[in-house]
């Protein structure tokens, strides 16, 4: 991200002060950095009303917002029972973890994106070799209406062919069959929805 460039440019010049200046330019640098963080999607307190937009949903997608920013267990058996109980709906799986970068900026646009649809398409996350305490705090910073179940050997990203990287995003249309997966993070939130409508019928 920039401000990793532009922080160790700052701590480069900072062994060339003196004390005393060094460790004001650091205090301001600091100071800095949770602004640098918050990307266009921003962050903390920008969820959308989910028990407002999902209201009436029907039971197997209510359900599974029952288990809204859960981390579930069970790997990829646990997860293609789950894709099993969805059939008749489409779904968009997002493959995310806490220590990407790009998943902070597009995080926004899944939230966005599942209170918009999240009545007619179903909507799960899967948490890529991550821990469970970053994971929590991720969700804590993008809460989602919807659960996301831990990958830690990469074992659901194989099923949702999905392995190059992270983000990652599959696409399975209403008949259970996957129709799309998008390697990467999405330019924008407008490029997710085009393929939100596109695939997910």
């Amino acid at each position: 991200m920039r401000w990793n460039l532009v922080f160790t440019a700052r701590m480069s010049s900072i062994a060339c002060l003196k004390r005393g200046t060094a460790a004001a330019l650091l205090a301001a640098i600091v100071l800095a950095l949770p602004a640098c963080g918050s990307g266009p999607g921003g962050s903390h307190g920008s969820a959308p009303d989910y028990k407002k937009a999902l209201a009436g949903a029907p039971k197997p997608l209510a359900e599974l917002y029952d288990q809204a920013d859960q981390l579930l267990p069970g790997g990829a058996d646990a997860f293609q029972q789950r894709l099993a109980a969805l059939r008749g709906h489409p779904v968009v799986v997002n493959k995310w973890a806490s220590w990407c970068g790009p998943c902070r900026e597009e995080m926004p646009w899944f939230q966005r994106e599942a209170a918009a649809n999240g009545k007619r398409i179903a909507f799960i996350g899967i948490d890529s070799r991550d821990s469970e305490a970053a994971a929590k705090q991720f969700l804590s910073e993008f809460p989602v209406p919807y659960p996301s179940y831990t990958d830690p050997d990469q074992d659901i990203a194989e099923v949702i062919n999905a392995t190059i990287g992270t983000p990652a995003t599959a696409i399975y249309d209403s008949s259970g069959a996957q129709v799309h997966v998008q390697q990467g993070q999405y330019a924008s939130q407008a490029a997710l929805a085009a393929d939100i409508r596109r695939y997910a019928r």
